[in-house]
């Protein structure tokens, strides 16, 4: 990817839901996590998990119930969980403001590749959908990615449906938390949270499948 290429940006408007707390520290940098509540047109409610830097302005004295807008990127990265790696995501906050009480925001924009081959399914109402896992590359750190889940609907769903893996995207929607039940091997129930990308509009940039074939006749 180009270094110049914008390939992941985002902004979020919304309350503030939780109390930020430090999660981890680099090279002497605190970074604290906490979580913000968008709602949809439809009235649901979207929970976002959010990391910031304590050094970014207007991010010490951050309570629940704040009103604030944010722009940044969404990213993932992978921990540990019961001796299982598991991909967490969350939005990472390049700035803070406070923002308009009740303003609601909530939209993102990725440039990245396939990389697992996509997953086409039909909800039992025969609505459309198609999993895509997007990798995207950070172009403020080198050989370094997030890979975000990705879910598109009706016709673009079976667009990506057939698309191969290596082909590049750019996208753009917002971000989705969606609640789940999972029942575990023992038999125990337990309720989970998954985030995604839920895509409204995508196009091609570079078809992993065409180029392929001008590699063979070369």
């Amino acid at each position: 990817m180009e270094t110049n290429e914008i390939s992941n940006t985002a902004i979020v408007a919304g309350t503030v839901k939780s109390t930020p707390v430090i999660s981890h520290q680099i090279e002497g940098e605190n970074f604290l996590d906490f979580e913000v509540e968008v709602e949809r047109l439809s009235k649901t409610v979207d929970i976002i998990p959010v990391t910031v830097s304590e050094r970014t302005e207007n991010a010490d004295g951050i309570k629940i119930g704040d009103s604030v807008v944010m722009h940044g990127q969404y990213r993932s990265h992978n921990k540990n969980i019961n001796d299982k790696n598991r991909l967490i995501l969350h939005f990472f906050a390049k700035d803070i403001e406070p923002a308009k009480e009740h303003e609601q925001l909530n939209e993102v924009k990725l440039v990245g590749y396939i990389c697992k081959t996509p997953v086409y399914r039909k909800t039992p109402f025969e609505r459309e959908i198609c999993d895509v896992l997007l990798a995207v590359n950070r172009t403020t750190s080198y050989h370094k990615s997030d890979y975000i889940p990705c879910i598109f609907w009706g016709r673009n769903a079976r667009f990506v449906s057939n698309l191969p893996v290596g082909t590049k995207l750019e996208v753009s929607g917002r971000i989705q938390s969606r609640n789940y039940i999972k029942t575990q091997d023992d038999g125990h129930v337990e309720e989970k949270t998954a985030y995604e990308v839920s895509c409204q509009n995508v196009a091609i940039l570079e078809n992993a499948f065409k180029k392929i074939n001008e590699e063979k006749i070369i």
